[in-house]
């Protein structure tokens, strides 16, 4: 049950003061509880991957993080830029802005190129879409451009942001999205309940930098 459970996290450190010591830590811990893919900013992917190569957990770093106004052409080179240094998996944050402005073809669009690139390097797109700023009806929209843009997870949130994941949107989504769109929790998981919970709900991932004691806890049940 740890070992299936674990698969299913993304540990995670995305604060702007970490430092290569704690990215050493985090992926030592990595391949010690197995996790799916340890989740850093573009800076440390190559050290990660050194680190990571020949385990069973691979190297996820952020495009356009976290709040993903930046131009579709500077995202595409970050997302070149991180597959190149090792990364294979990219958590990108849609264009907000364009999403808020109704101009959902654009954000359609640029999820489908960033998922060319990556499904042309073997690699994997998630894409957050920041589900606290978006209401229900521009979440059922982004949903479906996910989709229909190929990409192979949506993500709910950054957790940089004013809140993070819930049940209701991991519900809504897998209502939205495709069947064969994957969904990836993030954001304020910090207990295996809630972790549980979300994937009882239809999360297949869970982004946190929590996952040790999420694993740990479940000794204690």
């Amino acid at each position: 049950m740890k070992l299936e459970f674990a698969r299913k996290i993304d540990h995670t450190v995305l604060k702007p003061d970490t430092d290569t010591n704690i990215i050493t830590k985090l992926c030592q811990e990595a391949i010690e509880y197995k996790f799916a893919s340890v989740c850093v900013l573009p800076y440390y992917v190559s050290q990660a991957y050194e680190i990571l190569k020949g385990s069973d957990s691979l190297v996820c770093t952020v495009v356009g993080f976290p709040i993903g106004a930046h131009l579709q052409s500077i995202k595409e080179a970050e997302t070149i830029a991180a597959i190149k240094d090792g990364a294979k998996e990219i958590d990108m944050v849609i264009n907000i802005a364009a999403m808020k402005n109704g101009n959902y073809s654009f954000v359609e669009s640029e999820i489908r190129a960033l998922a060319n690139i990556c499904h042309n390097e073997n690699a994997i797109l998630k894409v957050i879409v920041e589900t606290c700023l978006l209401n229900n009806e521009e979440k059922k929209i982004v949903c479906k451009a996910v989709s229909n843009a190929g990409a192979d997870f949506i993500k709910t949130s950054t957790g940089f942001s004013t809140a993070g994941a819930t049940i209701d949107d991991i519900k809504l989504m897998r209502q939205y999205c495709n069947p064969e769109t994957k969904i990836k929790a993030s954001g304020g998981i910090k207990t295996y309940e809630f972790a549980k919970e979300l994937v009882d709900a239809g999360a297949d991932r869970i982004g946190t930098s929590s996952g040790i004691a999420i694993i740990n806890s479940i000794d204690e049940l």
